[in-house]
């Protein structure tokens, strides 16, 4: 079939990058090969308008023993003999459209990129973005997704270990599904993504291939819009009991010592994972596609090449070794199908019943290759005038705090997502160490050595909607004060960029200004990137999202004793307050929700203050003066005391100090804050290590004392706000009250 200009619009790709790509074949595409390009061209694989300012963040560091994407996920060495695997990836418009497969396929694909590494996953999070809970559409999307995330983790039996979930209208149409995982490998045991030794054998292993999925990686590079939902063929199926004898399969085979290679089939299916690998390697293959196990009769080339059915993986095994490798899958009841072989020369060759289909260069489809880089134009937001005008002085101070509090407990974005949570296995595998003692990061255990983890994913989108340099700062800023939170030491981060369509000015100045602020983050907390994942897109006729950075950060433990929890322990414990109390309420969810002003600025934050902070807490750690500590976030001071006072049903009195509004020091969210509970026998040591840290600098760290520890009761400025047990009642129930309605 003879393709044009136009077919290679309808395709997504640009008039330029087909008489490139008619430049690069020296004569003009066939059908098969358009297509191919179509889907590795897309924003999805080739990261075309975004690379340029990915490769700006920093990609190296002591501990990581791959550059960021270089492989399938970053490889961090945590010390023993082992490395943690780990990755956060986007499955956003699949699950916008369909939301249970969607999100259940999203945590599949991104538990395949860890053990294709030879990695076994120990821990899943994820991060979610909804609209208006109130929303029918809403609540049927939250019921679908969270349903799709618990069945496939449960059944494939990794334990899904923490996240979150926001709930702003901008997502409506748009959710936002991010799905992290993370494993654990032996340094020196790891897989490659490459193809090299001609002659040797290439395999296609695991689940037979149909025609769900296919253009998946072009769908998702397009707003969504209301015709979308005619395009579920491109929403893939997911079998987790079928991932799961993949994952012992694979690793099983690892063992052999006869594999070369091995390469998950996501995006783009086997197009992808033979570019890539041949790339790497810089070989090319042939392949035989009528050998390839099919689920659906007369299946053409293109459709074989784009499926992106679940489950699959792309193996090149040591010529004369291919007996092994067959026995291990036949045990496994799976596909092991020799589908091609290297070749010396570094193209592509696709095969159908002996007929060439398709011949490429494999380099000329990668990113970092042949596939295009652009630089994107950006200006500043309208919207920016709205921000800047904001001024507290017109908002007057609360006179009801208590109401406010009670206001604030049952906010979506703040309430308990346990009925999230609880539908998902957090214990399978025995290595979630947090199920009853929770931390702001969930603490997971490395058997069989003495370490653990500190996971979490963090990013407020409202933030990086008022500041996008600040927002991207604060995103990665909070994700390592959870885990110094936690006792831990922040040591690398993986990224899931969600934004709206690039070619809007205004949407793409948020990704740079995001993606600067991150890197500049990054660089002072000695955390670098090991890759991750760009969404673009997530637009509708509405407009776009909120830009969404979503940070993943891992860190590390030598043992359980340098853990920290955030719940309080015993009456009579002192309750302080480390960083600086402001008059802030800038981007809270007080002003937000309780007030109503969509436009105000980020809230205040400094990347100095808040290293300075976290160093601070290592110290006292060290010194074993924490007995909880809990960072202040979404809500403000009441709700992070309150957070620290419902796990054991202790109560707290709360002196506030006048320098400041009441609204400002009870809900505002200014960064760099961590309450935490010290013995009153402790006092003094405690008092001499803070005054120690202090300079005359603006951001050396303060602290104040809050009040202390009580029975069940809550107190504020000696009045009495009733029991723990009732306001966490509020709290537990309120997102199951609002789904209740549906």
């Amino acid at each position: 079939m003879q393709t044009t200009v136009e077919i290679a619009e309808q395709l997504g790709l640009t008039a330029d990058e087909f008489e490139r790509i008619k430049s690069i074949l020296g004569r003009v595409p066939n059908f098969t090969e358009l297509s191919m390009y179509s889907v590795m061209w897309s924003e999805h694989c080739s990261y075309k308008n975004s690379i340029v300012w990915l490769k700006s963040l920093p990609r190296e560091g002591d501990r990581l023993l791959v550059k960021a994407g270089e492989e399938n996920a970053g490889l961090v060495d945590i010390g023993d003999g082992y490395a943690v695997v780990f990755k956060i990836e986007s499955h956003n418009h699949p699950s916008a459209i369909e939301p249970f497969q969607g999100a259940a396929t999203g945590v599949g694909g991104i538990h395949r990129d860890i053990f294709t590494m030879g990695a076994r996953p120990i821990a899943a999070l994820n991060s979610l973005r909804f609209g208006n809970i109130n929303d029918k559409k809403t609540q049927h999307l939250v019921k679908g997704i969270v349903h799709g995330i618990g069945h496939y983790g449960n059944c494939f039996g990794v334990p899904t270990v923490g996240g979150e979930a926001y709930f702003e209208d901008c997502y409506g149409t748009n959710p936002l599904v991010n799905a992290m995982s993370v494993g654990i490998v032996k340094v020196g045991q790891t897989v490659s993504a490459t193809s090299h030794g001609e002659g040797n054998p290439v395999f296609i292993v695991g689940s037979a291939t149909g025609k769900d999925g296919i253009g998946g990686a072009s769908f998702a590079s397009a707003n969504i819009t209301e015709d979308s939902v005619e395009d579920l063929p491109a929403v893939q199926v997911g079998d987790p009991f079928q991932e799961k004898k993949l994952l012992e399969a694979c690793l099983e085979i690892i063992k052999t010592n006869a594999i070369i290679g091995m390469q998950d089939m996501g995006a783009a299916g086997i197009t992808c994972s033979t570019a890539e690998m041949s790339a790497k390697g810089e070989h090319g293959m042939h392949i035989w596609l009528d050998k390839v196990p099919t689920r659906q009769k007369d299946m053409k080339a293109w459709e074989m090449l784009l499926s992106e059915s679940q489950e699959r993986m792309l193996i090149v095994v040591k010529k004369g070794q291919e007996k092994e490798i067959l026995n291990i899958f036949d045990k496994w009841d799976l596909h092991c199908v020799q589908i091609g072989e290297v070749t010396k020369d570094k193209n592509l060759k696709f095969y159908m019943n002996g007929e060439l289909e398709a011949d490429v260069p494999a380099e000329s489809m990668v990113l970092g290759g042949g596939a295009p880089q652009y630089h994107r134009a950006y200006t500043e937001p309208a919207y920016f005038a709205k921000v800047k005008a904001f001024d507290i002085q017109n908002i007057p101070d609360t006179e009801h705090p208590r109401f406010v509090a009670e206001r604030m407990v049952a906010l979506p974005n703040i309430a308990s997502k346990r009925w999230i949570y609880n539908q998902y296995d957090s214990m399978v595998g025995t290595a979630n160490a947090s199920t009853n003692a929770p931390s702001d990061a969930t603490i997971v255990l490395v058997k069989p050595t003495k370490k653990a983890l500190a996971v979490t994913t963090d990013c407020n989108g409202r933030y990086v909607f008022a500041d996008p340099h600040k927002g991207g700062q604060i995103a990665v800023a909070e994700a390592a004060r959870n885990i110094v939170c936690s006792g831990g030491e922040p040591v690398a981060i993986t990224n899931c960029l969600n934004f709206g369509n690039p070619y809007d000015p205004e949407v793409y100045y948020q990704f740079v200004h995001a993606v600067q602020g991150m890197g500049e983050a990054c660089r002072k907390f000695n955390t670098p990137v090991t890759g991750g994942n760009v969404s673009f897109y997530n637009q509708s006729p509405d407009g776009p999202v909120y830009p969404t950075p979503t940070i993943g950060m891992v860190g590390v433990l030598d043992s359980l004793e340098q853990r920290i929890t955030l719940d309080f322990k015993e009456e009579g414990n002192l309750l302080y307050l480390l960083g600086r109390s402001r008059n802030d309420i800038s981007s809270s969810e007080y002003l937000h929700k309780i007030i109503g002003i969509e436009y105000s600025p980020a809230p205040h934050f400094n990347l100095d203050e808040e290293l300075h902070l976290q160093q601070a807490i290592t110290k006292l750690n060290k010194a074993g003066l924490i007995e909880s500590a809990h960072d202040v976030s979404d809500g403000g001071l009441f709700i992070t005391l309150l957070e620290s006072a419902m796990p054991r049903g202790l109560g707290f009195e709360l002196a506030l100090n006048n320098k400041f509004r009441k609204d400002a020091y009870l809900f505002g969210e200014s960064q760099s804050r961590v309450v935490i509970s010290v013995k009153p026998e402790n006092k003094e040591k405690f008092e001499a290590l803070m005054h120690s840290l202090v300079d005359a600098s603006d951001v050396s760290v303060r602290h104040e004392k809050l009040g202390v520890v009580t029975g069940e009761n809550i107190k504020v400025n000696g009045e009495d706000w009733g029991t723990v047990g009732t306001w966490k009642q509020t709290y537990d129930t309120a997102i199951e009250e609002h789904l209740k309605k549906a």
